[in-house]
C-alpha cells in the first residue's frame, strides 16, 4: 500500500480526495493536515510515502512546506495539487524539491497514477504545467538590477533629474549616469522612459 497524506485547508477538498484515493486497491490515506504547518508536524508520525500538497494557505504555504519537507523528510514525496498555473507558482514548487504538479481538474486516474508515479521516485507534472517549465527553462535569463539600480531607477520613476537622484543618494551626477548606462544596457532600452516601463512591466519598481 502507498500511504498518502493530504494537505489542504479546505476540509471538503480532502474529504473528496479520501474518497477518490480510498477507491483504489494500493492507496491508503494515513492523514490529513489544513496547514502547511500541520504537514510538516504530521510527517514523522504518519511516514506517508507521498504527500498531496495544496499550493496557497494561510500561514506556512505549500511551497514552503514541501521545502520543510524535502529537508527533514527526504523519503516522502510531495506532489502539489493546486487549481494555480502560473510561471512563478510552478518554478517555486519545482525549485522547492516538488516531485509533481498536478491541477485539481485531474481525474481519478490521473491522481492515482501520479502518486503511484512519485512513490517509484518519477516526476509528474500536468501537460500544461510541463509546457510552462519547458518555456522557462528555455528562456534567456533576465539580468538582475543590482539594489542600487533599482534605487536609481525609482528616483527616474518619480521624475527625478540626474541632480536631483545624485543629491537624494549622495552620489555624483556622472554616478547617476553610470548607473543609468548600466540599466538601460540591462533592460535593452535606450532611454529612460522605456527602462522605467520595462521595469515597472517586471515588477522590479514595486
Amino acid at each position: 500500500m502507498i500511504k498518502v497524506l493530504l494537505v489542504d485547508d479546505h476540509p471538503v477538498v480532502r474529504e473528496g480526495l479520501r474518497g477518490m484515493l480510498e477507491a483504489e486497491d494500493d492507496l491508503t490515506v494515513v492523514g490529513e493536515a489544513g496547514s502547511g504547518a500541520e504537514a510538516v508536524a504530521l510527517v514523522p508520525a504518519r511516514c506517508p510515502e507521498v504527500v498531496l500538497m495544496d499550493l496557497r494557505m494561510p500561514g506556512m504555504d505549500g511551497v514552503d512546506a514541501t521545502r520543510r519537507l524535502r529537508r527533514d523528510a527526504p523519503d516522502a514525496r510531495v506532489v502539489v495539487l493546486t487549481t494555480y498555473e502560473t510561471d512563478a507558482d510552478i518554478l517555486r514548487a519545482v525549485e522547492a524539491g516538488a516531485s509533481g504538479y498536478l491541477l485539481k481538474d485531474a481525474s481519478r486516474a490521473e491522481l492515482a497514477g501520479a502518486i503511484r508515479a512519485a512513490a517509484r521516485g518519477e516526476t509528474v507534472l500536468a501537460p500544461s504545467v510541463a509546457g510552462k517549465l519547458v518555456n522557462q527553462v528555455r528562456a534567456p535569463a533576465q539580468p538582475q538590477l543590482s539594489a542600487r539600480e533599482i534605487e536609481v531607477l525609482r528616483l527616474v520613476a518619480r521624475g527625478d533629474t540626474n541632480a536631483d537622484i545624485g543629491r537624494e543618494l549622495h552620489i555624483s551626477e556622472a554616478t547617476v549616469k553610470t548607473h543609468l548606462l548600466r540599466v538601460f544596457g540591462k533592460l535593452d532600452v535606450s532611454d529612460r522612459t522605456a527602462a522605467v516601463t520595462i521595469a515597472m512591466r517586471r515588477g522590479l519598481l514595486s
